[in-house]
């Protein structure tokens, strides 16, 4: 099963990824790229630590939402790798329709709360804020709405009443960093 990881930010989740695959653990899957639409993101640096391929891709950084212009681009890039499998892992655009149409049922995410609580951005500081005991993180396939796609897993993290903001982030992202590997393992396992 070969994947392309999309990514805009530091790349802890890409990180766990290629780590658990130079390790073996995600069975006979492969990670043929890593893109980025932030020229300058770390992600791209982790991706060649591990001599995988790091593009980037030049998308309208002043809107959210991907345009039909920059979809068209970044499905010629993707498609250059032939995945079975789209990772985003902190990629922080709204994918078009089309681009969804394009892989449909091939595209997951990793989402820092426990879906369908706090969707969109800033999940773990409005569950923090909200005074939530469990949140968590979940990996889904990815939909036309945003993380409203089927729930493939999830992972509680408990909120203990000592945890400041930054100690529950690292929480999660621990959890993170578990789950999303362990998910496309499962994934590269049930191809076969």
């Amino acid at each position: 099963m070969d994947i392309v990881i999309l990514g805009s930010g530091r790349g802890s989740n890409a990180n766990a990824i290629l780590k658990a695959w130079k390790d073996g653990q995600l069975g006979k899957a492969q990670v043929k790229a890593v893109i980025s639409d932030v020229p300058d993101a770390p992600i791209l640096n982790i991706a060649k630590s591990y001599k995988v391929p790091a593009r980037t891709i030049d998308i309208n950084a002043n809107t959210a939402k991907i345009s039909v212009v920059d979809t068209n681009k970044l499905i010629d890039l993707t498609n250059e790798f032939k995945p079975k499998l789209i990772v985003l892992a902190g990629f922080m655009k709204i994918l078009s329709h089309r681009f969804i149409q394009e892989y449909e049922s091939r595209i997951i995410n990793i989402h820092p709360s426990l879906l369908p609580s706090f969707k969109g951005l800033n999940a773990i500081k409005r569950a923090y804020e909200r005074g939530v005991k469990i949140s968590g993180c979940t990996v889904h396939w990815v939909s036309k709405g945003v993380d409203e796609g089927k729930i493939i897993a999830q992972l509680p993290v408990r909120i203990m009443d000592s945890d400041t903001l930054d100690s529950f982030t690292q929480k999660i992202h621990a959890a993170e960093h578990f789950l999303l590997p362990e998910v496309i393992s499962q994934l590269s396992f049930a191809e076969n």
